[in-house]
């Protein structure tokens, strides 16, 4: 039994000639590996997020509905984020 699959794609052009750069520069020996490494990646993002969302975000949740007297106005997160933005643009330089 087959463990692959044959699939035809289209891509936008940029795309299309990026990925035969890569096989060209012999990074990958042939178009369907890029396309295979590009999907691991793009898992292997989707489950980073996943996790990141069951642990930090879940336990987060929680200690909020446990103590709602923790909660800011979303007009305060944002006067604060404006702050914090300012300080590093003028940290920067910019």
């Amino acid at each position: 039994m087959r463990t692959t699959k044959q699939l035809s794609i289209t891509l936008p052009n940029n795309m299309a000639e990026a990925l035969k750069e890569r096989v060209a520069s012999g990074a990958y020996a042939s178009e369907s590996e890029v396309v295979r490494d590009g999907l691991r990646a793009l898992f292997a993002r989707e489950d980073a997020v996943e996790t990141w969302l069951r642990s930090e975000v879940v336990a987060s949740f929680d200690e909020l509905r446990a103590d709602p007297s923790q909660a800011i106005s979303s007009e305060d997160m944002l006067a604060y984020l404006a702050r914090v933005h300012r300080e590093r643009l003028a940290e920067s330089g910019s």
